[in-house]
């Protein structure tokens, strides 16, 4: 417990403490960045209603506005759907879905690529020369393309029955798929400079074998650009799984996140009922505007080149 204590303390007086609290913009941002992901993960414990139990629907409460708007009720405080269903616990039952898919996704596209970059930096050779020539060429095609083409090829070998219920991972893995090259570089640069350092050597003459020294020597070093590389890829996978969900390829309607919110919604602008579609966005553009804000951060404070 004291040594809890200390290991408190010391990270308290640490210089990444120091700036964070001389960082207002990042204070309010991860403010409201856990403010956003506790709201999402107790869901089921703080939101008004379950808009996902039909025997709590009222079809005669659909498009409702505002409690602020003339027809409003304290009731559903932001409005509700064309289902009746009340608009602000939708919004934290799709947030929960889309923080889910953005963090698989970032960690399978880091696996993926650590595992890669770890490969190619420590090899060398012809294994570099392919991986990182099949990093380009991903490169040259954009990430919302991958994903179209990996889920077109999933809705070709899935049975009709399963693909529903099985959406949620084919979008982790196309979006997971789609952004592991920029892992994999940093992995290999960090690798190719770690493994001509004094202390892999000596791993090699002590007859350590390989995988060992890249998981337990090599990996421990390249850490930190990597964690950086997550924060900033957490707001672009849920960027990109809203843009497919909006698109009809990423969430079903059973399982709705923002994209998929706004995609309904958008389809009732036109005639008035513009809260439906306008909260799921903000919510959205506030969660991702949170995390970006975060991850620029922890770039400038590790990265001693950019302070």
């Amino acid at each position: 417990m004291n040594q809890l204590v200390l290991r408190l303390k010391a990270l308290g007086n640490s210089e990444l403490a120091w700036r964070f609290r001389n960082s207002p913009p990042v204070i309010f941002a991860a403010i409201v960045l856990v403010v956003l992901v506790f709201c999402a993960a107790a869901a089921s414990l703080i939101a008004p209603h379950n808009p996902f139990d039909p025997a709590t629907l009222n079809i005669m409460d659909a498009r409702l506005p505002p409690v602020w708007i003339d027809g409003g009720t304290s009731t559903y405080l932001l409005g509700t759907d064309e289902q009746g269903r009340d608009i602000l616990s939708t919004i934290f039952y799709g947030m929960r879905v889309s923080i889910l898919v953005g963090i698989a996704a970032v960690a399978s596209s880091m696996t993926i690529g650590v595992a890669l970059g770890l490969i190619a930096g420590y090899l060398g050779g012809w294994v570099d020369t392919v991986i990182m020539r099949l990093g380009d060429i991903q490169l040259s095609f954009p990430t919302i393309m991958i994903a179209f083409f990996i889920d077109g090829v999933a809705k070709i070998v899935m049975p009709i029955g399963m693909r529903e219920e099985m959406r949620f991972y084919v979008v982790i893995l196309a979006i997971g798929v789609a952004d592991w090259v920029q892992f994999a570089r940093t992995v290999r640069a960090a690798t190719m400079i770690e493994r001509r350092k004094d202390y892999v050597a000596a791993a090699r003459i002590s007859q350590v074998g390989g995988v060992r020294i890249l998981l337990t020597h090599i990996l421990p070093n390249t850490i930190g650009p990597v964690l950086v590389l997550a924060t900033l890829g957490l707001g672009v996978a849920i960027l990109t799984e809203a843009i497919l969900s909006f698109l009809g390829l990423g969430m079903p309607p059973s399982q709705p996140s923002l994209g998929t919110l706004i995609r309904a919604g958008n389809d009732l602008l036109l005639s008035g009922e513009w809260w439906i579609s306008l909260f799921p966005g903000a919510a959205l553009v506030l969660l991702v505007l949170a995390v970006n804000i975060v991850g620029d951060w922890l770039r400038d404070v590790l990265n001693p080149r950019l302070r």
